[in-house]
């Protein structure tokens, strides 16, 4: 049912399904979400899941609204642009394979927990002084130099900090 709204998931049931589809991506990656290994996981049988999670596509949607919010949090707490910056990186480096799953490929946004998104972006509009594409901008460079870090694209002794510090400050209000 791609296209339809789906509801945040709230029952305790669909909470564990979550929690246990989250432990498999980040100790696993993509290749280990699947619902039969989420349904093992807890030790239920996989057609059990579709009475709590209409299908993984949803499953999906609930990691990455919760990943939102997540970041939110950690965004929220920050008190610099350059903080933030360490807060997004951190998150990323702590997280890769959710990370990936929440920014690679088109953003399910119709099937979002309403607001998570723009949670999530809101610290970074403000930071750089309410700056819709300069946030954006900060986005993607932050995106960027996350990538590639994850990807392990820079060269043996690069400074990443530097590098953050002065993109960074290119974007300062």
């Amino acid at each position: 049912m791609e296209g339809t709204a789906t509801p945040p998931i709230r029952s305790p049931r669909a909470r564990e399904i979550v929690a246990a589809a989250r432990e498999l991506l980040e100790r696993e990656g993509p290749a280990g979400l699947s619902m039969r290994r989420v349904a093992d996981r807890l030790g239920i049988r996989a057609p059990s899941l579709y009475k709590h999670v209409r299908d993984k596509g949803e499953l999906e949607a609930a990691l990455i609204s919760e990943a939102f919010e997540e970041a939110a949090e950690r965004f929220e707490a920050t008190d610099s642009l350059a903080a933030l910056g360490a807060a997004y990186r951190a998150f990323a480096l702590e997280h890769p394979h959710l990370y990936r799953l929440m920014l690679q490929g088109r953003l399910p946004r119709e099937r979002l927990v309403p607001g998570a998104e723009q949670r999530a972006a809101a610290p970074v509009v403000a930071a750089v002084g309410g700056d819709p594409d300069r946030a954006r901008a900060v986005f993607a460079f932050a995106h960027g130099m996350v990538i590639l870090e994850l990807d392990d694209r820079f060269p043996p002794g690069a400074d990443l900090a530097a590098a953050w510090a002065r993109g960074l400050s290119a974007f300062a209000p």
